[in-house]
């Protein structure tokens, strides 16, 4: 068995000491290692592993795939449902995430090209990403896709090494004692990089000594470290330790002139760094193309490591200076002509092609979808399969047309649907390239930076000016896994995405709902509902506020309705009687147990009852109420009481139609850690998956998902008792620096957070927001701040939360939200 084969059945049963429970006569060979079954790309030869957490079980996800295809599955138990399923496989151990570590590190032992293994508080995915680039020129590399660092990432990245290539760059992150332990068995890092140590995790260790230690645990058998030595808790633990004797040391200071590199002066330039140093009693120079301190970290550590493996200074000059900032990130933002466009553009490789294929097929606002692809680059495949495989998969996932830019991708023309095009560069695209070639259709970019999509991302892109609201994709999945750990195993969920996804955007919002199989959504009117059903979301719909304009469109989309009264009850009937008698409707009966807003009270439920037993086609799929202060310790005794006048109100509808399968929910965010004996059968997130809890402590397990932010479009002095804005409201008390940033109460930006009530966030300070703010600008006191224009201001976001916005404004964040307007563009990222 070669390396490049991976293992057969077999084999994997055997490393894992399983038991094989198979009802085939083969010996599959096994090539992918699944984890997540919305990103299948192959069944053929794939092994699903069923991983259990805290928030989901793999094992309820094997029958969706036996159906797709797929017929290896790694196991803790074979559910029921599958006894009677011929031509599978299923692999049973004791724990599945313990076997995929040791498939891992046995596939890792069948190579002895040099492996790098980086770990350290920051700095990790970037100098991996660089040291990758700045290999590849001369080397076949293998590195980590994106930020696969984790206890499941590691496996995932030792899994790609194959016969060809001729070194391994990856990273390594923990996030408590024990793990690095299970990392190194599966890294067996020769060479480590340790970048540098900060706070991240502090919470999960007994102090500084003890975290650095755990990370140091990856180097125990390493030939060469290479580390700053002015780290002085890392160089004196690495000094304390006796089994770092024997390993060839590379350390680089910019204090020590004993140093392996030592930096002798560093001179920062508007866009660039020129590092004086000394190596080998050699003065040597490198000009690198960034200017701020956390790069500067990171070119060094790739320096380092190029000087310790005989690479001549200026030879990789010539290599470093080309490197990127790196976009650990893909980008959905509006692109021209209706489109939506996602920009991974950073790199190109298999892996992240995959990665962002998978994202692509998420969307489902267009039914046309569109890949702009350079070459891929080292692949360690010749030309032919490489091409072969991804044809495949972009027709196993219904892609429709193909943009190849590369002399090699075009080469291999033949292999794709007659309709791609090919180009041999970019710049002959951008020539043959028309606006209107492209519409209403979902466009990925995603090519190797020497293409230079970037150009591409530039002409696609929406134009919009520049304030922007960034939505964390990655934090609003944190945060709706925070919500179903804390939920009882039955309990289903309907998340709120009204009011435009409290301003976060409608459709991208549902789409990443419906691919994380939340159970429905709920829209405030029918016009919401409808946006969403033409965007592709296919996911039940609550409409909250239906109203009698509204009710055919709501039957039309297949919408389902709030109904709080008799009147509203009637009109759904008058309408499904115009439509026709083959039409039914689920609706939503709203009760009010106290909160005295829309809903049935106790006295109306036996007429309710009495008129929908005359509405044969009317079905009641869940009955609810809000709860009006399940946030507030003080009213604990009034929630309770909604909570006991909801269970006797519901008791008695659901008893009057026993048929039918009716969902009961009363639990907002806050009450499904509250109130966890109100979850019922479902529970209704709002606030709370964008990050926002008004109690403190569920507050720091969420995370920050909408970032408002703008830059500084120009800077002005002025003079003591001189004026700024409207009516003057603003006069300057001494000679003082202003900057004038786009962003005004058109954006949603109120009048209220003006004349020095509310602040904003540039360059690590907070800056007062000065005289009124104006309808598409605002003024803010930058005087004592490092600043210049087109610098960013952040106006809310992680390091400025929104509260401090709605606390300055005397609101609350729900406001603060749903007021950012429509012209604002919306960019979505997930990593």
């Amino acid at each position: 068995m070669s390396a490049r084969d991976h293992f057969h059945i077999s084999q994997i049963t055997s490393i894992v000491k399983g038991t094989l429970e198979s009802k085939r006569s083969d010996d599959l060979m096994i090539r992918h290692l699944l984890i997540d079954s919305r990103k299948l790309i192959q069944a053929e030869a794939c092994l699903f592993i069923a991983l259990k957490s805290a928030k989901n079980d793999g094992h309820n996800y094997i029958l969706p795939l036996y159906e797709r295809g797929v017929r290896n599955f790694l196991v803790e138990q074979i559910p029921a449902e599958m006894n009677d399923k011929a031509d599978v496989n299923f692999i049973v151990v004791k724990d599945t995430l313990a076997a995929m570590q040791a498939i891992a590190a046995a596939h890792r032992m069948q190579f002895e090209i040099p492996v790098v293994g980086i770990t350290g508080s920051n700095g990790k995915t970037i100098v991996k990403e660089w040291l990758a680039a700045l290999l590849q020129v001369d080397k076949n590399v293998v590195f980590s896709p994106k930020s696969y660092n984790s206890q499941v990432g590691v496996p995932l990245s030792v899994w790609e090494m194959n016969a060809d290539n001729e070194i391994a760059v990856f990273e390594a992150g923990i996030s408590e004692p024990g793990e690095m332990d299970k990392l190194q068995v599966i890294l067996k890092p020769t060479i480590g990089i340790f970048t540098n140590i900060g706070s991240a995790h502090d919470e999960y260790f007994l102090n500084r000594t003890q975290k650095i230690a755990e990370k140091l645990k990856l180097f125990t058998k390493v030939n060469l470290l290479i580390y700053c030595l002015d780290m002085s808790e890392l160089s004196e633990r690495i000094a304390g330790i006796e089994s770092f004797r024997d390993v060839r040391l590379f350390a680089w200071s910019e204090k020590n002139q004993d140093a392996d590199l030592y930096i002798e002066h560093t001179e920062i330039q508007r866009n660039s760094t020129v590092l004086n140093a000394r190596f080998q009693e050699q003065e040597i120079c490198l000009r690198i193309p960034f200017s701020d301190r956390a790069s500067i970290e990171n070119c060094t550590h790739c320096w380092a490591f190029m000087l310790s493996q005989g690479y001549a200074n200026d030879e990789i000059q010539k290599r470093i200076i080309l490197l990127n900032p790196v976009e650990m990130r893909m980008e959905l933002k509006d692109g021209v002509n209706n489109c939506s466009l996602i920009n991974d553009s950073y790199s190109s490789d298999y892996n992240s092609l995959m990665i962002a294929i998978n994202f692509l097929t998420q969307q489902q606002q267009h039914q046309k979808k569109t890949i702009i692809l350079s070459d891929i680059l080292q692949s360690g495949q010749n030309e032919v399969d490489l091409y072969q495989s991804i044809a495949n998969v972009l027709d196993s996932k219904g892609i429709h047309h193909l943009i190849g830019i590369g002399p090699s991708i075009s080469r291999q023309a033949k292999l794709f649907p007659v309709d791609s095009k090919f180009y041999p560069n970019t710049e002959a695209f951008l020539d043959d390239m028309h606006l209107a070639d492209f519409q209403n259709e979902t466009i990925l970019l995603k090519g190797a930076r020497v293409f230079q999509f970037e150009k591409i991302n530039k002409i696609l892109q929406q134009k919009a000016h520049a304030t922007v609201l960034d939505v964390n994709m990655n934090a609003f999945e944190h945060n709706l896994n925070y919500y179903r750990s804390k939920l009882h195993p039955n309990t289903k969920i309907m998340a709120m995405v009204k009011a435009f996804s409290y301003g976060s955007g409608s459709f991208e919002i549902a789409n990443f709902l419906e691919f994380h199989n939340v159970d429905y959504v709920a829209v405030a009117y029918a016009d919401e509902g409808v946006e969403l059903r033409r965007s592709g979301i296919k996911l039940p719909i609550m409409v909250m506020n239906p109203e009698e304009q509204g009710m055919e469109e709501v039957l039309r989309n297949k919408l389902e309705p709030e109904i709080f009264s008799l009147r509203m009850l009637h009109l759904l009937q008058s309408e499904l009687e115009q439509i026709g008698n083959e039409h039914t409707v689920n609706i939503h009966l709203k009760l009010d147990t106290g909160m005295h807003r829309l809903g049935f009270e106790e006295q109306d439920i036996d007429e309710l009852i009495e008129q929908l037993k005359q509405y044969p086609t009317i079905y009641i799929r869940s009955i609810f109420s809000h709860l009006a202060a399940s946030d507030n310790a003080d009213f604990d005794d009034f929630t309770k009481e909604q909570i006991s006048r909801f269970e006797r109100m519901s008791s008695r509808i659901k008893q009057a139609f026993p048929e039918q399968n009716i969902l009961c929910h009363i639990a907002n965010s806050s009450a499904i850690s509250r109130f966890p004996e109100a979850q019922m059968d479902m529970v209704r997130l709002g606030i709370g998956l964008y990050g926002i809890s008004s109690n403190s402590q569920e507050q720091q397990h969420l995370q920050n998902v909408s970032t408002l932010k703008t830059v500084l479009s120009q800077i002005k002095r002025v003079k003591t008792l001189e004026t700024v804005g409207y009516n003057r409201q603003y006069k300057a008390m001494s000679d003082r620096i202003i900057g004038l940033i786009p962003i005004g109460y058109a954006d949603g930006l109120s009048r209220r957070a003006g004349n020095e009530r509310a602040n904003v966030w540039i360059n690590g300070y907070l800056a007062p927001i000065i005289g009124n703010v104006c309808m598409d600008m605002c003024m803010i006191d930058i005087t004592d701040i490092p600043a210049k224009e087109n610098d960013e201001v952040i106006i809310f976001g992680n390091e400025h939360p929104i509260q401090h916005l709605a606390n300055a404004m005397e609101t609350i964040p729900y406001e603060v939200l749903t007021s950012v307007s429509r012209r604002v563009k919306r960019v979505y990222h997930q990593e």
